[in-house]
């Protein structure tokens, strides 16, 4: 437990600076950025299945540290909302995957990469 408010701490401090979503006050929404991050690991662990088995087992534990964050910040009720946005993210995040993957214009196919790298690195620099 100790481990897990360290890391909500760390977390916390990293919040202004990571991708996701803004409320109007300029702050960022811990519960949004969780979601999205899930679904973005979901989907790469998927994509990984077909291309990399192997390292999809070590974005499976990054993605279940992720849930455990999530499972942190989430009120009673809010599991419809929370399901929307990881589905939401994934579907995105697979979108950039393939495109990387089987683009047959190398430029669009290269900036699919970047931006999935980026995304997910945003997602990763959370977890420290």
């Amino acid at each position: 437990m100790a481990k897990l408010r360290l890391t909500l701490a760390v977390t916390a401090a990293w919040l202004p600076l990571a991708a996701g979503a803004v409320d109007s006050t300029g702050q960022q929404d811990a519960l949004t950025l969780f979601a999205t991050c899930t679904g973005r690991l979901s989907a790469l662990m998927e994509h990984q299945w077909l291309t990399d088995g192997p390292q999809s087992e070590e974005t499976a534990r990054t993605r279940a540290r992720m849930i455990g964050l999530l499972e942190t910040v989430m009120p009673p009720g809010a599991g419809a909302e929370v399901l929307h946005r990881r589905i939401e993210a994934k579907m995105a995040q697979a979108a950039l995957l393939g495109q990387a993957t089987f683009a047959t214009d190398p430029r669009r196919a290269a900036t699919a990469r970047r931006l999935a790298a980026l995304q997910l690195a945003q997602c990763e620099r959370l977890l420290l």
